[in-house]
């Protein structure tokens, strides 16, 4: 199977390279800051923005919030089945 991806250097003007299930944690921040996110079901997120703020938003079922996240706190998080974009 050829790779499209294969001589494309990662940048954030798209795609994601990959995408990594969340686990909410209040002290544990991601390997790597997220480009986005992507929430199978609706709820609140409490997230750590890539500035370091935090921030608690409501999102819908299937949402995609396109924000650099650096954590998802299990504090103030109802949504489920949320995964990071990751870039590189």
């Amino acid at each position: 199977m050829s790779d499209p991806f294969k001589n494309r250097t990662p940048s954030l003007n798209g795609p994601a390279t990959d995408l990594s299930p969340v686990t909410p944690s209040d002290t544990v921040n991601f390997a790597k800051v997220a480009v986005a996110l992507y929430i199978e079901s609706a709820g609140t997120l409490s997230i750590v923005t890539q500035k370091s703020e935090t921030r608690t938003v409501a999102v819908g079922d299937f949402a995609i919030l396109p924000v650099g996240v650096r954590r998802v706190n299990a504090t103030g998080t109802t949504a489920t089945g949320i995964h990071a974009f990751i870039v590189g």
